[in-house]
């Protein structure tokens, strides 16, 4: 089919679904503090920021001629990425799989949710380990599904994990395992 009869953010959108889909293997874990950011996103979007858009638009549509109206034209795009956001969190929020840190009984070993601190090339990192849509490195909260997680897990203080990485192999040693709700 020619690109002429294809919604220009049809590509976009699908490109940005795939981009972030979980592996089919992995279900969509989150803590409870992931779990209710994800949940207060969504509220905001639907109900303050969308029907804002929704009333800009409406305003802007009735000035005449849409062709070169920019508020209806740009509140327009922004109303297209609100639904796009909002679809996108609804589906996460429905497959959310809370696991709280707290409620952790084998606290000796690394798994969800555990914040590790390690020790990696004369350096050491404290890290959280947390669902994907929370993960953020500058805070320290690292996704489940990265190398550095999947080496930590079931780990326990004292052991040194060898992994690979692009740049080759590279070993970490687990320094302390704690299990708290971080926000």
């Amino acid at each position: 089919m020619s690109k002429a009869f294809t919604k220009e953010s049809d590509s976009a959108d699908s490109e940005v679904e795939d981009a972030d889909a979980l592996p089919a293997h992995a279900k969509n874990y989150v803590t409870p503090a992931g779990l209710a950011a994800l949940q207060a996103e969504f509220r905001k979007l639907l109900y303050e920021e969308r029907p804002k858009v929704v009333e800009i638009v409406s305003w802007a549509a009735g000035n005449g001629d849409r062709s070169e109206n920019g508020d209806y034209i740009y509140g327009k795009k922004r109303l297209r990425e609100i639904d796009h956001r909002v679809r996108y969190l609804a589906k996460r929020i429905e497959s959310a799989e809370m696991v709280d840190p707290e409620r952790q009984k084998n606290r000796d070993q690394v798994f969800f949710g555990a914040t590790i601190e390690y020790a990696r090339k004369d350096t050491q990192q404290t890290v959280t380990i947390v669902g994907i849509d929370e993960a953020d490195l500058a805070s320290g909260k690292i996704s489940f599904l990265s190398p550095v997680a999947r080496a930590l897990m079931k780990a326990h203080v004292g052991d040194v994990i060898e992994f690979r990485t692009p740049s080759g192999s590279d070993t970490i040693e687990v320094l302390s395992i704690e299990y708290r709700t971080r926000t």
